[in-house]
């Protein structure tokens, strides 16, 4: 068996070679640099030291050619920077032109180094590979002494700034003090970067101009360091107890809830495969299946108590992922429940909120969801069915659901009973799994006899794309417009970070985060709708978009529309 194990190290986008090239690059460019800038400190040259400079420019016109066939480099910066490499050797004879065509050369240095960094992190650059190239320029020279120059004083000087420098960056990464340092590749980089400025500084300060070419290889290892920051990509955050993890390790989307020691799920998107197992490592190995109601695939997992390995099986591949349940228990989420739950809290992750999970939002009947119900019991006592055929559960939102359903119609008198008729209107107030059931049961009514002729209508936390899809069309009351900007940039966010997912009504209102003023309510009708079946290929006007599962939708495959004015 394959066992692809990648232990978090935050490299595994990496490609070697272009790393390797990236840094060879760079270190031999800066070293050039600080030999052109220092060149007008310098008489008369030896013959090692012009054959070292112009090596050095050549093997840096050289690694910039090759760089291109291995990322995509600007043709525009490659031929600067070739034509600056070559240049500052030739103008040996010309220190002044020399120096002007170093500090072009170093310029571009920082941009590469940088990579987009700008405010503080290009400061930094700037001042690390600055200190670098004069560091290294003395190396090449000797600490040549002028009366506007004290190369002691300044080696201590520079000692000092890398210091800073390190400690400012170590900042920046996000790590903190944790095992990550010593775990990760990122994390043993940026140790690097920090120490190595300590020895360069410690001989800065015992040798004092004598530590130019003995501290050149700790500058030279502390620059590479410095140097593989910007193109290795930081690892995940560590999990947090109680904060339901999602995780990429694993090469796609994986949702554990709620990361507490006992029960969870471990939630993967349909894009990720059917071929999916997943368990604790030397534990019991469950497989991945589909929920009613729910999209993708979803597994059951007993985590233990603290840290542990859970492994995700592919075909023959395998993943680990690293999880900490912590020791506190977790709230008590029905298995019916656990997807719904699972969903409202990826909604806040993917906004970058990590919440502990506490509560799920069948454990009490929302507000503004109940206004919903009221008001759409109000609009269908205008429409005068025989009665609703009211469904729900038993959770604490399905129960007061109902019960806020009977006590509504009983005050505008129409009749509930749970038996479908033919002049009914079908009312679902449950959660998603048996929300999905209820769907598909009167899809199967409605294909043998008339039934539910006045609409089939779903709560508000209902609108999830399994379960209106069930049926040809369902209405729901919806405090929101699902075809606005806010609601489809959810939609969108949620689909680019969890392999596709739909959005779901739980998980847009924890992205939104509280105090988010509820809107009025309208009825919105969802139903698997094509207007316009086209071929991508055949000719379409500019703009028209003819594929129907595009980014952002609520309703995969489908539509919703409003079919009534703001509801009073």
């Amino acid at each position: 068996m394959d066992h692809h194990h990648d232990p978090g190290t935050g490299s595994s986008t990496v490609d070697v070679l272009a790393l390797v090239l990236r840094l060879a690059l760079l270190l031999s460019t800066t070293f050039l640099a600080g030999g052109g800038l220092l060149r007008p400190l310098v008489g008369e040259l030896t013959r090692t030291q012009k054959l070292t400079l112009s090596g050095l420019g050549g093997l840096s016109a050289l690694l910039a050619v090759a760089s291109e066939f291995a990322v995509d480099i600007n043709v525009v910066a490659l031929a600067g920077h070739v034509v600056l490499a070559v240049a500052v050797p030739l103008l040996l004879r010309w220190p002044r032109a020399g120096r002007w065509a170093s500090v072009a050369l170093l310029a571009l240095v920082v941009l590469e180094t940088s990579l987009g960094d700008t405010g503080v992190g290009f400061a930094l650059d700037s001042v690390f590979v600055a200190g670098a190239a004069v560091w290294f320029g003395f190396a090449l020279f000797g600490p040549v002494a002028t009366s506007a120059v004290r190369p002691g004083p300044l080696a201590i000087t520079f000692g000092g700034l890398f210091v800073v420098a390190g400690v400012v960056r170590f900042g920046l990464s996000g790590l903190g003090f944790d095992r990550r340092l010593g775990t990760t590749v990122f994390g043993v980089v940026v140790v690097a970067v920090v120490v190595l400025p300590l020895v360069v500084s410690g001989l800065a300060v015992v040798l004092r101009a004598r530590a130019y070419r003995l501290g050149a290889v700790a500058v030279a290892l502390a620059f590479a360091a410095w140097s593989a920051l910007g193109a290795i990509p930081a690892p995940p955050s560590l999990p947090v107890p109680g904060v339901p993890l999602l995780a990429d390790e694993a090469g796609f989307p994986v949702l554990v809830s709620p990361q507490r020691p006992g029960h969870n799920v471990v939630h993967f998107p349909a894009s990720a495969g059917d071929d999916l197992s997943v368990g604790v490592r030397g534990g019991l190995i469950s497989q991945a299946v589909a929920r009613p109601g729910a999209e993708g695939t979803w597994a059951d997992v007993d985590l233990p108590p603290g840290r542990s390995d859970v492994e995700i099986h592919r075909g023959a591949a395998t993943a680990v992922v690293e999880v900490d349940a912590g020791t506190a228990p977790g709230p008590a989420i029905p298995d019916a429940d656990a997807p719904e739950c699972a969903s409202a809290a990826l909604g806040g992750l993917v906004a970058g909120r990590a919440a502990v999970l506490t509560a799920c939002p069948s454990d009490a009947l929302a507000p503004e969801d109940g206004g919903a119900l009221v008001k759409l019991v109000e609009f269908l006592a205008g429409r005068k069915p025989s009665a609703l055929t009211l469904v729900s559960d038993d959770s604490p939102r399905g129960v007061a659901a109902a019960k806020l359903v009977r006590r509504t119609a009983a005050r505008t008198g129409l009749a509930v009973r749970p038996d479908a008729g033919p002049d009914t209107a079908l009312v679902v107030v449950s959660g998603w799994s048996v929300g999905y059931t209820a769907m598909t049961r009167a899809a199967e009514l409605q294909r043998l006899h008339p039934t539910h002729q006045y609409g089939l209508y779903l709560a508000p936390w209902l609108l999830n794309g399994p379960i209106v899809n069930a049926v040809a069309s369902a209405s729901l009351p919806l405090r929101f417009d699902p075809r606005e900007a806010t609601a489809v940039g959810y939609a969108v966010a949620v689909g680019n970070r969890f392999g596709g997912e739909s959005p779901s009504p739980g998980g847009f209102r924890n992205w939104l985060g509280a105090g988010v003023a509820a809107g009025d309510v309208q009825i919105f009708a969802a139903a698997q709708v094509n207007a316009m079946p086209m071929d991508p290929t055949e000719p379409h006007a500019t703009g028209m978009v003819l594929d129907r599962d595009y980014a952002g939708q609520w309703v995969p495959d489908g539509t919703i529309v409003p079919i009534t004015s703001v509801l009073r």
